[in-house]
């Protein structure tokens, strides 16, 4: 008898040799084949993983939170099926399960990690069933794709009240208002945050979001703010506040584009962590890879080590040398996200030399209006020479120009590659040959490391 099933992975599977012999990453279309062909093919493969599904979402950081969560997991020894390349629809997960599935119903690995997109959440929890949920943050993203921040939150409420979800453990970011109140009416849930007064910003940002309580609607008191709206908070009007945390970093010491230092506090014990990875937002990041891991009853000695042992993925604080000159590709989306990237180049001595790429292509968001939401103030005084490519390349200078980056220190190149080595180029007759900070949105980091890897300067690897 013949296994249908094994019929159309086999085809799926012949569409990724295709796509990579063309130069794709076929990080999307044999699943994307291979679900037209078998609907039900997500949960199928699923099926097949011993330990089941845990699954990373939130608007940033979900990439690196996984990243480091492969890193923890695999140190303890537990064989994952990952999708690492970040392509995290139901087309890039499928394409992930594909490519682990063997004969005879089995699968290569026993845990599957995956990242999923905000928006895909519920409908992929309904096919993975999840046994570990992680809820990271959300922030204003593509508001032309996603809508308010209430939409997403309200999706997420649904699937892990009486959907999809209802069943996952629950480890929340306490210090994101809108994700500590999806924790709420549930046991089990494992919280996670940051006790540092000294990271306190002076006021909230102009383009922080969660303001307001969802309970009762009155604005929420925040007594420390740490990061857009993340931060600690309480409700004077109802007595909501911020849940007490049983993961936490405590002693935060950040430094610059390079690394962080903090003190993991976890029921099993403290420890003193070494990033490998800069800012605040990658503290956060590793806090919610180190509470999966808690979740998953991994061993402190495995989650310390796993987290000072990753690195960088590509785009994400990333250094490479361009034509012998050092480089940090540090990605931009949001202004949450932005302002982060640019809070974190403000520890970095000297003037600085930036790249800026912005694309407003569907991944990215068409509408490009965040740029003004995100405070390049901060870095208005020390910017030597700012080049400005992409798509909407004109309103990322103007944008500067309104910063108060000095206009003769702006310049427009619309075509990348030209762009990556005039910026490149310009700071080697400066002694010691100063880092090029390049700030690229989605698809223009995909642009950029297609362009290096065929220039030799980066992997092809997504590792």
């Amino acid at each position: 008898m013949v296994d249908t099933l094994a019929v159309k992975l086999a085809l799926a599977r012949a569409v990724g040799v295709l796509s990579r012999r063309r130069g794709g990453g076929a990080t999307s279309a044999p699943g994307k084949v291979l679900l037209r062909l078998e609907p039900g093919a997500i949960g199928t493969l699923a099926g097949r993983l011993s330990r089941g599904c845990v699954l990373v979402s939130a608007t940033n950081g979900k990439t690196t939170t996984a990243a480091l969560a492969s890193s923890i997991l695999e140190r303890s020894g537990i064989s994952l099926v990952h999708n690492q390349a970040g392509a995290n629809m139901a087309g890039g997960i499928a394409s992930t399960l594909l490519a682990a599935s063997a004969r005879r119903g089995r699968i290569n690995g026993e845990l599957g990690l995956f990242e999923v997109d905000e928006l895909w959440l519920d409908r992929l929890a309904l096919q993975l069933r999840p046994k570990v949920l992680v809820l990271g943050n959300l922030f204003r993203d593509q508001l032309d794709r996603y809508g308010e921040l209430d939409t997403i939150a309200d999706r997420w409420a649904a699937a892990v009240r009486d959907g999809p979800a209802e069943r996952a453990r629950l480890v929340c970011n306490a210090d994101d208002p809108l994700i500590a109140d999806l924790g709420r009416d549930r046991a089990g849930v494992l919280y996670y945050g940051v006790e540092d007064d000294s990271l306190a910003l002076a006021g909230m940002a102009h383009a922080a979001d969660a303001k307001h309580c969802r309970r009762c609607g009155a604005p929420y008191t925040f007594d420390a703010i740490y990061l857009g709206h993340l931060g600690h908070y309480h409700c004077a009007a109802c007595g909501q506040c911020r849940p007490s945390p049983t993961v936490l970093a405590r002693s935060v010491v950040l430094e610059g584009v390079r690394a962080a230092r903090f003190q993991l506090n976890t029921p099993q014990g403290s420890a003193e962590v070494k990033l490998e990875l800069p800012g605040l937002y990658n503290v956060y990041n590793a806090l919610a890879a180190a509470a999966l891991a808690v979740a998953l009853e991994i061993p402190l000695a495995d989650i310390v080590a796993g987290l000072q042992s990753t690195k960088a993925a590509f785009g994400r604080a990333e250094s490479v040398t361009v034509a012998g000159r050092p480089t940090r590709i540090l990605l931009i989306k949001n202004p949450a996200g932005a302002n982060e990237v640019l809070r974190t180049l403000v520890l970095e001595p000297d003037q600085r030399d930036l790249l800026g790429v912005l694309n407003d292509n569907t991944a990215d968001g068409h509408d490009v209006s965040w740029i003004w939401d995100a405070d390049f103030e901060l870095l208005a005084g020390r910017v030597r020479l700012a080049t400005c490519s992409g798509t909407r390349a004109p309103e990322l200078a103007l944008r500067l120009k309104y910063a108060g980056v000095e206009p003769e220190r702006i310049r427009v190149v619309d075509d990348l590659g030209q762009a990556l080595a005039r910026a490149a180029a310009d700071g080697l007759d400066e002694g010691g040959k100063p880092p090029l900070y390049v700030l690229p949105t989605y698809t223009a980091m995909l642009a950029l490391r297609e362009l290096l890897v065929a220039r030799g300067e980066a992997s092809s690897s997504w590792d």
